[in-house]
């Protein structure tokens, strides 16, 4: 009994001492969640205050980071911090809340570009291992601030395509490699710092108040010299008291030096800034806007890598570079779900049409370039000719012929009204023969595709000279990998496509059947309403079944071509062929090398009339 005490009193204390050891190890695992448990709320901070189509909320539950590891969309992680936030092209819509950022101090790369963001750029204070600050396409307001310039480890910004005005602050980190501020509204002189002066005119262009080099805009009073003072040397520890310390003296020293050299300026920048503000539209900005590729990184991680050149279909056209195209100056000539369209006027003179596409970053290089070479082989009069095109990871561009004179939608449906030219019906049936006979070649020319144009549009057709019409936008279904994604094509209109069902090329037959309805009753496809009781129906073939009944009804043409009537009779065949065309069951629809041939045959009786 005596022995058994002591052993009882040593396991008493073992069980003790683990306890112990096991309450500390607790707790300590406790204090460092609750550490980063920081991080996490600069996060839900973010997540609480946008809008997206990734659906953070649902998302961004639990920690942002296990170690290494991190299952929050766009989150990437090191020893347990949080050092990546990459939100690319998700529709980030809302505000930045001002203090997200504060605690995540440890942040690498930070990249939002491509959404709709607006308000002012986010505080970067405290952020000093900072190498990628990527605000590019979205709608950021106000100036940049002055501590961006005092970011220790910067190697990239890209503030392009916002509206940002004031001054350029003075950035001179000797790791910047990559800066972008075009297509902004930022004023005064560029400063004239190394790194800054490094960097090419595209860098500043579409900044109509910038002056000074690179840009070939001399400054009306001479620039500010830069401040003169050296970077401190990055500590190990990061100490949040000396930090918020640093930016107080750039900022006296950036305010002094810009007092002295601005201020007999400074009360008309100011005004000019704050006029620009109040009165800016997006629409002026894009319509001077010139295409800027370049200065663009090509991803996160090889955003320094240069991509592969221009490839080229026609050796008889004039061959140029990537580097001319970038060059060029380029006018918005529209935007839809697929992409940007520039008309762009290289420094030869030549004028080439250049479509930047949207939402394909995860299309490999092998499809797109097999399915550019087989539409750029493609020859007919009435398709547009594609000349190049160019792949990068986060590029992807599509050279081709510009037609001038608008399209066949602008042609119908623009300037209504007094002053407008009467678009004639001798006119509306060339038209429809040119735009059969290009979707009757390309249905001939691309048998294994389930629909060869897949975007045919009255937008998607562009007058020449003399009326004649072109087919554009063709071939675009293989380069999108879903069903969701190919709700960005006309075909999505087709009755199979809203039911489900598998496409075939009578889905564009049904398109084909909406254009020639569009021409002939000159009404916009989608804005069809019933005078009696105000419903709508998207459906325009609808629309006309209803008017027409069994009787044909002259009340379905457009009133331009009411007088012409010589020409009812054509215009009651088209329509029935139009409305064979959309017929709700696909089977039931003419193949497009009958429909081709019974137009024709229309205009040959009409010319053997006229004779």
């Amino acid at each position: 009994m005596m022995k058994l005490l002591p052993l009882t009193l040593l396991f008493a204390v073992n069980l003790v001492s683990l306890i112990q050891f096991l309450s500390i190890d607790f707790v300590s695992s406790i204090e460092f969640f609750e550490y980063y448990s920081d991080e996490r709320d600069g996060l839900l901070q973010l997540r609480d205050s946008v809008t997206s189509d990734a659906n953070l909320h649902s998302n961004w539950t639990g920690p942002p980071c296990i170690s290494n590891d991190s299952k929050w969309i766009g989150i990437a992680c090191s020893d347990g911090h949080v050092v990546h936030i990459v939100l690319e092209g998700i529709q980030l819509t809302g505000s930045l809340p001002p203090t997200f950022l504060l605690n995540i101090t440890f942040l690498a790369i930070l990249s939002f570009r491509n959404n709709t963001i607006s308000g002012p750029l986010p505080d970067l204070t405290n952020l000093v291992h900072l190498e990628h600050a990527f605000f590019s396409q979205n709608r950021f307001w106000g100036s940049i601030p002055l501590e961006y310039a005092e970011l220790p480890k910067l190697k990239a910004m890209e503030l392009q395509e916002n509206y940002l005005d004031g001054n350029i602050p003075p950035f001179d980190q000797p790791s910047l490699t990559i800066f972008n501020v075009s297509y902004n509204h930022l004023e005064g002189p560029i400063p004239n710092t190394d790194a800054l002066q490094r960097f090419p005119s595209s860098s500043y262009d579409h900044n109509s108040g910038l002056c000074g080099s690179p840009l070939k805009k001399p400054c009306p009073f001479p620039p500010p010299p830069p401040p003169d003072v050296s970077p401190s040397p990055l500590p190990t520890p990061v100490n949040p008291e000396k930090e918020k310390k640093k930016p107080l003296r750039l900022w006296s020293i950036v305010l002094i030096a810009s007092a002295a050299s601005l201020v007999p300026v400074i009360v008309i920048l100011f005004s000019l800034c704050y006029y620009r503000k109040m009165h800016r539209k997006e629409k002026t900005t894009e319509n001077q806007a010139e295409i800027e590729i370049a200065a663009r990184s090509e991803s996160i991680d090889d955003f320094q890598r240069r991509q592969q050149e221009l490839e080229f279909f026609d050796k008889q056209i004039s061959a140029f570079d990537l580097d001319d195209l970038l060059r060029a100056s380029a006018e918005v000539l529209g935007k839809g779900k697929l992409g940007t369209t520039y008309k762009t006027v290289l420094e030869s003179g030549t004028t080439v049409a250049v479509k930047r596409l949207k939402n394909m970053s995860g299309l490999s290089k092998k499809e797109f370039v097999q399915q550019m070479q087989l539409l750029g082989s493609l020859r007919h009069e009435n398709l547009v000719q594609i000349i190049s095109f160019y792949y990068s990871k986060e590029e992807k561009l599509i050279i081709s012929e510009f037609v001038p004179n608008g399209s066949l939608f602008e042609l119908l449906h623009e300037n209504r009204g007094v002053g407008r030219v009467p678009l004639k019906w001798e006119t509306r049936l060339s038209i429809i023969k040119d735009i059969a006979k290009g979707l009757a070649f390309l249905h001939q020319s691309l048998p294994s595709h389930k629909v060869p144009h897949a975007n045919l549009k009255s937008s998607n057709v562009v007058i020449q000279q003399n009326f004649h019409s072109k087919l554009s936008d063709f071939g675009f279904l293989p380069l999108l990998p879903s069903r969701k994604s190919s709700e960005a094509l006309a075909i999505a209109k087709s009755p199979e496509f809203a039911q489900g069902k598998k496409l075939s090329n009578k889905a564009d037959v049904y398109c084909f059947g909406i254009i020639l309805l569009e021409i002939i009753t000159g009404r916009i496809p989608g804005e069809i309403s019933r005078v009696d009781d105000d419903d709508t129906t998207e459906d325009l073939s609808d629309w006309v079944r209803m008017v027409v009944n069994t009787d044909w009804s002259t009340d379905i043409l457009d009133m331009e071509i009411l007088a012409a009537k010589e020409g009812h009779e054509e215009m009651l065949k088209l329509t029935e062929i139009a409305l064979e065309c959309t017929d709700l069951v696909p089977e039931k629809r003419p193949k497009l090398p009958q429909v081709l041939q019974r137009i024709e045959e229309i205009i040959e009786q009409k010319r053997r009339e006229n004779d």
